[in-house]
């Protein structure tokens, strides 16, 4: 703003400041206009947004042209037009579909072939064999069976002959079988897939059996790969006669893993290692020879591998005063997974009494505490049948 001190041009310069604060209130409404259209066009966006039916999601099974086969996610399968836009379809690929005439709209972008929905993919485990102790016996099994043959396959050529396919890990829950099998992968730099025995175990007829053959053709392209499956007595067990239609689904998802261990096509640099507690529901044909035919056993730790187990958990704990072989004497019948427990509650009892440091008495205490619960818990399960 200027102060005009000409004579006779006042009127001139009060015109030329109305035209400026003219102009700027012109622009502010024009701001503020733009800014209400471009709300009311997003609030418009969002009611029709709303308003809009959802989009299902189905896999397509076949593709070709303008139409394509789809399956619904209750399995049912209808023969669709394919809008133009969306691309070459793929068998496996899930699709977005239009609810009325399930005509495909767009591709979802992701693959259900090779879907980690199901089990755990592990690409780099970091599990060294250090951090296992008690097991040496196992540890030196589960290296010549799975190491060595992933890593020197060269040897079993020159000997002449095959190695094992698999291994089965079978002991009581807490014995370190998982932690095995990590550990392996880890040596072998392999990708470790881990499969849980019930989730194979799907709804619809033939589902289980699919992802079983899917988990393999990915271990293959994957290799070297290890495929560890826990709970294996939930998928394995021995096969009945007569049972309902579940049971019956569990037999074909069964028999598909036992065609993929040993049918036509090779495993290559695929290894599988089963795990379990109940050994002896298993059906006979998971167990011979050509498929998990080596069996190793997970005992309660001796004295000396109770030793170890606690040596590892207390290496990065701040201990005085501990008496270890006191400690070792008083976890006797204590399974791995149950001491590296009573190493926690030791922490958490000092942590209580704001010590840093974990002291002899602190290790009795947890060893009651996990006894007790042990025990609760058992008499828990016995009640449950009285």
């Amino acid at each position: 703003m200027c102060l005009i001190v000409t004579e006779g041009s006042v009127e001139s310069g009060s015109g030329r400041l109305s035209d400026v604060v003219y102009d700027h209130t012109i622009s502010l409404l024009e701001e503020e206009n733009t800014l209400l259209r471009k709300t009311v066009s997003q609030l418009k966006d969002d009611m029709d947004r709303l308003k809009r039916s959802p989009l299902m999601v189905c896999e397509v099974v076949t593709a070709k042209g303008g139409n394509a086969v789809i399956k619904m996610p209750n399995g049912n399968r209808f023969f669709v037009d394919v809008l133009s836009g969306c691309g070459k379809l793929r068998p496996g690929e899930l699709v977005f579909v239009e609810q009325k005439n399930l005509s495909i709209v767009k591709k979802a972008g992701v693959s259900k072939r090779y879907s980690v929905e199901k089990f755990v993919i592990v690409e780099k485990p970091n599990v060294p064999w250090k951090e296992i102790g008690g097991l040496e016996e196992q540890i030196r099994e589960i290296r010549e069976i799975v190491e060595l043959p992933l890593n020197k396959p060269e040897l079993f050529e020159k000997v002449g002959i095959e190695p094992p396919k698999g291994v089965l890990l079978h002991g009581q829950p807490g014995t370190g079988k998982t932690l095995l099998a990590k550990a392996v992968a880890t040596a072998t730099n392999s990708t470790f897939i881990e499969i849980v025995g019930s989730e194979l175990v799907q709804k619809f007829i033939g589902e289980g059996a699919k992802l079983v053959k899917e988990i393999f053709n990915m271990a293959r392209q994957k290799a070297p790969s290890i495929i560890f499956i826990d709970e294996l007595d939930a998928l394995a067990a021995k096969r009945m006669d007569i049972g309902t239609s579940g049971e019956r689904e569990v037999q074909r998802t069964f028999m598909q893993l036992l065609a993929e261990i040993d049918g036509f096509k090779g495993l290559g640099n695929v290894k599988i290692i089963g795990c379990t507690n109940r050994k002896d529901i298993l059906d006979p044909a998971i167990m011979r020879p050509g498929r998990l035919e080596r069996h190793i056993h997970f005992p309660i730790p001796a004295k000396d591998a109770r030793e170890e187990i606690l040596r590892i958990h207390t290496g990065t704990m701040s201990t005085s005063k501990l008496d270890v072989d006191k400690v070792v004497e008083m976890t006797e019948n204590l399974t791995g997974a149950d001491i590296r427990a009573v190493c926690t509650e030791a922490g958490y009892f000092a942590i209580r009494e704001e010590r840093a440091s974990v002291e002899t008495k602190d290790f009795i205490s947890a060893i009651s505490k996990v006894r007790s619960k042990d025990e609760a818990e058992s008499t828990e399960y016995v009640k449950m049948f009285g």
